[in-house]
């Protein structure tokens, strides 16, 4: 079983940043997929950005490309998300995902295949 622990989000004003994290515990990565959701109030679920683990590049959405960076530290078993420039549309529930499958390309932005997801952090970004 995996163990996803969230740290960081919070409250910041427009054009502000914050930093996410969420490491991966509970048996040993050798592959997968792991990365970030979101979901505002009365909206559905929100891909954000993700990691097929240990090979291939970052899978970002185009709604925070320029402005998130999603990054990823195999020793730790760790994804970190920088948000930057950040507008009041950013405010959500994000969530850390991680499949044990190294998803396809086309299912990496599909909440659906993720196996394991963490309990959420918020994230308030105030006009």
């Amino acid at each position: 079983q995996v163990h996803l622990d969230e740290s960081g989000g919070g409250w910041v004003q427009t054009g502000g940043s914050l930093k996410l994290s969420c490491t991966a515990s509970g048996r040993t990565l050798s592959s997968g997929t792991m990365g970030w959701f979101r979901q505002a109030p009365g909206k559905d679920r929100e891909f954000v950005a993700a990691f097929r683990w240990y090979s291939g590049g970052p899978v970002v959405a185009d709604s925070v490309k320029g402005r998130f960076t999603i990054s990823k530290d195999n020793a730790k078993n760790t994804v970190s998300l920088q948000m930057n420039s950040l507008k009041p549309e950013d405010t959500a529930v994000y969530y850390c995902v991680f499949d044990t499958s190294r998803l396809i390309l086309s299912r990496v932005r599909v909440g659906d295949d993720y196996s394991h997801w963490g309990q959420g952090t918020q994230v308030t970004v105030s006009s």
